[in-house]
């Protein structure tokens, strides 16, 4: 139920609202919070700035405040090209200030609770942010310790273990690659909602094409335990995957939910069901994917769902709790894959509907769902996954180019050099929106 006084929130008039910003103006009040200054943050934005100014109505300096604790912006697509030796580190990050839209205030603090009836939040550092309109998006929790023992073998810098999910380990991962000769090699993915759910799989299929070019293979036996039931989530790409796998060879146990590591005996333990059964694994080299969540500081807040993401319509982006929320990307409720890919997506129809509530109007945006996932098999291949709610194919190239669960050499090079480009001088700037690249969405397309 959407409360009242939220409601009434998001109809303020023109000479109400010029008052109240005058009135809040030394009080750190703001038209729009953004919590999370990464790429769901940033990109909204961007593009909020942009939208309001094409309007002929631009905001004012201040008008937009990010709260964001984080001194580098990661581009964390790019950490699976680190990982796989494709990219250097040093392109896949900026100091977050240089990537902050000019004009927009920023917090260097952290969000730590909500007060949605007081459209008001609590900071870190004993601050009060009050807000007309909040977005929430600071991502999600990355759980390292929910694996007995990886953080022991992250942190020795010469193990087999590594991972592609932490900006400290993901050059180790590289380095693990070139340097494994022969033996078991054990690659992860935990059961449940993880960031970009490709990934775990791009690290084997670039590592055993590594292998082959050193002319190793046949000394290492790939192996691919997933806590999952199959390939990947979307029907038409796991049935592709599930072909390569067996044609290149490699070992596939599912249902297998990685929960400690040995690290001095090289032995993964993994649940294998419900009853408690599990199954040791011996490795020589081991990737790991680590179980993920909801960020701790929004589980049980008022604006979560009972799992701690932000409850919001599947639709429109928009709060089911109090109206002048609204929430993308990673943190979000909306049952899609969390990809850089969606936010593209998300983040126009969460711009003209907030736009809309802004006026006091009807929200006119839908997201249908739309993710992709470039799922690297190999050296100048790539599988180019693309699909919106219920795992429906929804494939860009597929008229020119053919059904896209065949690799292509050019979505290889659209992962590893365009994509990267586009994030810095587009995404984050605000002139990229999804499949439709540069070109603004007009079919859901707010104006005054």
């Amino acid at each position: 139920m959407l409360s009242s006084r939220t409601l009434a929130a998001v109809r303020p008039t023109g000479a109400s609202l010029a008052r109240s910003f005058a009135r809040n103006a030394s009080t750190a009040a703001h038209k729009f919070v953004v919590v999370g200054g990464g790429t769901a943050g940033v990109t909204v934005a961007a593009q909020l700035q942009r939208a309001f100014a094409a309007e002929g109505r631009p905001l004012n300096e201040g008008d937009i405040a990010i709260v964001e604790p984080a001194k580098t912006h990661h581009y964390q697509p790019g950490w699976t090209l680190v990982g796989t030796g494709l990219q250097p580190l040093s392109k896949m990050q900026k100091p977050m200030q240089e990537v902050i839209p000019g004009g927009v205030k920023r917090y260097e603090t952290a969000v730590t609770s909500f007060q949605p009836e007081q459209n008001t939040v609590s900071t870190a550092d004993n601050s009060t942010l009050k807000y007309d309109f909040l977005v929430v998006a600071p991502g999600l929790k990355i759980n390292f310790d929910a694996v007995k023992g990886l953080r022991e073998g992250l942190d020795n810098p010469n193990g087999p273990v590594s991972s592609i999910y932490s900006v400290d380990s993901c050059e180790k991962t590289w380095k693990n690659i070139q340097n494994f000769k022969e033996g078991r090699a054990i690659f992860t993915q935990p059961a449940g909602i993880i960031k970009c759910a490709g990934a775990p799989q791009k690290v084997l299929w670039m590592a055993e094409s590594q292998w082959r070019k050193d002319g190793v293979r046949n000394q290492i036996e790939p192996i691919f335990a997933t806590g999952t039931p199959s390939m990947f989530g979307v029907p038409k790409y796991s049935a592709a995957l599930e072909k390569i796998r067996q044609e290149r060879n490699v070992t596939g146990l599912f249902n297998h939910n990685l929960v400690s590591i040995d690290n001095a005996k090289k032995v993964a333990t993994f649940a294998t069901g419900p009853d408690g059964k599990t199954s040791e694994q011996e490795f020589e080299f081991l990737h790991v994917v680590p179980p993920q969540g909801a960020p701790d500081f929004l589980k049980g807040s008022p604006i979560a769902d009972e799992a701690g993401w932000v409850a919001v319509n599947n639709a429109t982006t928009q709060s089911t709790k109090f109206a002048n929320i609204f929430s993308l990307g990673d943190a979000s409720s909306m049952p899609n894959s969390k990809t850089a890919a969606a936010i593209t997506s998300q983040a126009p129809v969460l711009v003209d509907n907030i736009r809309a509530a802004y006026d006091g109007k009807e929200l006119p945006a839908k997201y249908d769902g739309y993710a992709s996932c470039p799922l690297l098999t190999g050296h100048n291949e790539l599988m180019l996954a693309e699909f919106k709610y219920g795992g429906i194919p929804k494939e860009t190239f597929a008229p020119i180019l053919g059904s896209q669960d065949k690799p292509n050499m050019l979505y290889y090079y659209l992962k590893k050099d365009f994509f990267p480009w586009v994030y810095w001088h587009g995404f984050v700037k605000g002139k990229w929106f999804g499949s439709r690249g540069p070109f603004r969405p007009v079919d859901y397309l707010y104006g005054p």
